[in-house]
């Protein structure tokens, strides 16, 4: 899953080099931390934050068949 959100941040952004993901894994989910240039940050979030709830709602498709739910935070 981890591939997937930097694939997909890395082509939203103007400084793909810069992206990077934490994956934290506890005994009920998993965390992705994203952190992006300050930059970048608006085109990773969207208008109204547009952006994020489709990679969110990416990723929360391509786990339903998982046991853990996976959650994306933007920082």
């Amino acid at each position: 899953m981890k591939e997937l959100v930097l694939y997909l941040a890395r082509s939203l952004v103007d400084h793909p080099d810069q992206v990077q993901i934490t994956e934290t894994e506890g005994p009920e989910a998993v965390i992705l931390e994203l952190n992006v240039a300050s930059d970048d940050m608006g085109k990773v979030i969207g208008k109204q934050g547009r952006i994020a709830k489709a990679i969110r709602s990416i990723v929360k498709a391509a786990t339903a068949r998982d046991g853990k739910p996976v959650f994306v935070e933007i920082q």
